[in-house]
């Protein structure tokens, strides 16, 4: 049985494994195609780029030196916005194994540590596993519409999680 390691900040390859993960999971299930992919890419590279271990968050769930999960907290925005939780991913080979209440757990951790009120993500209708941890930690859908961000046109949701009403 091999061991699952969380690793914090930057790890090389982890850029390009977090986008095919993300983009063989949501073509797999929802039909997403390049633009959902190079989306998912461009961006996570310009956090990274821009990356503030002060600020910002970027975590890794490793099994045998491989990324196979991540998470990350934007914190570019925090005071105005709150925190933005993003590119929240687990391959097959960690679902249903723990990891991601690691990862959110994690992710959370970190908010409360840097101070933040709060914590909100997108996401889209029909990710009820995803949907379960969001709500078991204390997000709340607070907005949704139809909508095209990730390429297809989906339900968009947002959650968010006010930390001050859990401390």
């Amino acid at each position: 049985m091999s061991e699952i390691r969380i690793a914090k900040g930057y790890i090389p390859g982890s850029l390009g494994r977090v986008a095919e993960l993300h983009g063989l999971y949501y073509h797999e299930h929802w039909r997403f195609g390049l633009f959902f992919e190079a989306k998912v890419a461009v961006e996570l590279s310009e956090f990274l780029k821009r990356y503030d271990e002060n600020r910002d968050g970027f975590w890794t769930a490793l099994e045998d030196c491989r990324v196979e999960g991540a998470i990350a907290i934007d914190g570019i925005h925090s005071e105005k916005e709150g925190a933005h939780l993003r590119w929240f991913i687990l391959s097959d080979a960690l679902r249903g194994k723990g990891t991601g209440n690691q990862l959110i757990n994690t992710a959370i951790s970190f908010c409360r540590t840097k101070g933040y009120s709060r914590i909100y993500l997108w996401t889209f209708e029909g990710l009820p596993a995803a949907r379960h941890l969001y709500e078991k930690e204390g997000f709340k859908l607070v907005e949704e519409h139809k909508g095209t961000q990730w390429g297809t046109e989906v339900n968009e949701q947002r959650f968010e999680c006010s930390l001050t009403a859990l401390a």
